[in-house]
């Protein structure tokens, strides 16, 4: 299949005469108007990811890129014939990444699904292969960009996609727990019958079975819950909080088993992300960052911990005072990482 670029469905229009009656031309047309958005990967979180940016108006400029054209065109040609309801924004797609040249945010969502039987470092490996294909190609076109990695495992995949970028720490990002929080915000609001906006608390570490849930951090208001429940969170705890946090590392598998796939709720956190970077607006987020240093972590990896973005990537990472379990959790998430990513092959 050759690489060609799929032309927005007016560029294949040719200029008439009426055109030329119509518009006197003044000057040339601004091709990037500095908010550029590129997904690469057009599957069900990809498309979610893409069309949660553009409803939400963060990005009137979007590039999709896949392997698989015949898709590629059809998510391109749907998403352009509905530019009325989105503000006219521009949609282009291609399997030659040179299309993403000045992107300010590249969206990494491709990879391959687990096999049966397959271990989770062999999909690593077989993840790595398909990111040496993509992560190059986009620092090429766009040395400046920012890269956000959404496909699975993140963590582990945030920290190859760093490796092969060349990148700058900052400017390597997972979208880690971000969505892993948000599901504990509204398992938190459903079991208080307050909405989720005003529950705080935290997932950090991996995106994954070894999570840490900040159970001293919990609070409503500013009222931190364990200073009413000393054993919030805890295994002897009457009131069974930390079932919420087993129900935050079984939703992927619940939602997976009962559609088929996750979407909505992964492309509306890359929305959220997105905004802050793009607006430069300095939200914290729970994202997968170089951790090496904090919280008494010796590992080369990448785990979530509550950080500032904005413009130019990750400014800040909050210091968030853990209890010795929380952070020997974190520590823990951290070896298994470790452990993984030493037998990757570059």
């Amino acid at each position: 299949m050759g690489l060609k670029e799929l032309k927005p469905v007016q560029d294949n229009v040719n200029a008439s005469a009426t055109k030329d009656a119509l518009l006197k031309k003044v000057q040339p047309h601004v091709s990037n108007g500095g908010n550029k958005v590129t997904v690469v990967g057009v599957g069900q979180v990809g498309m979610a990811c893409a069309f949660s940016i553009m409803s939400q108006r963060i990005s009137n400029d979007m590039c999709l890129v896949d392997c698989v054209e015949d898709k590629l065109q059809g998510e391109m040609l749907d998403l352009q014939h509905g530019s009325l309801f989105l503000k006219n924004c521009k949609v282009a797609a291609s399997t030659d990444y040179s299309i993403t040249a000045g992107s300010r945010l590249c969206i990494v969502t491709a990879g391959v699904r687990q096999r049966e039987g397959e271990t989770r470092l062999d999909l690593v490996q077989r993840n790595t292969e398909v990111m040496k294909n993509i992560i190059p190609n986009l620092v090429k076109y766009s040395p400046n960009t920012i890269l956000l990695i959404v496909s699975n495992p993140c963590d582990i995949l945030t920290y190859v996609a760093w490796k092969l970028s060349g990148l700058p720490k900052e400017r390597v990002i997972g979208s880690g727990t971000n969505l892993d929080s948000s599901r504990f915000r509204f398992l938190l609001s459903q079991k208080l019958g307050v909405a989720s906006t005003s529950c705080h608390g935290w997932i950090i570490g991996e995106h994954g079975d070894s999570s840490v849930a900040v159970w001293s951090g919990v609070n409503i208001a500013g009222v931190r819950l364990k200073e009413l429940n000393p054993k919030i969170g805890a295994e002897d705890d009457p009131e069974n909080w930390e079932d919420l946090h087993k129900q935050v590392i079984e939703s992927a598998y619940n939602v997976i088993k009962l559609k088929g796939y996750t979407s909505w709720a992964i492309g509306m956190t890359v929305a959220s992300i997105a905004s802050s970077i793009l607006h430069n607006i300095g939200n914290i987020h729970a994202l997968s960052v170089l951790v090496k240093g904090y919280h008494g972590i010796e590992e080369e990896v990448f785990l979530s911990l509550p950080s500032v973005v904005g413009a130019g990537g990750i400014t800040d990472v909050v210091i968030q005072p853990l209890t010795d379990s929380e952070q020997e959790a974190l520590r823990k998430s951290a070896k298994l990482m470790a452990e993984v990513q030493a037998g990757i092959k570059f």
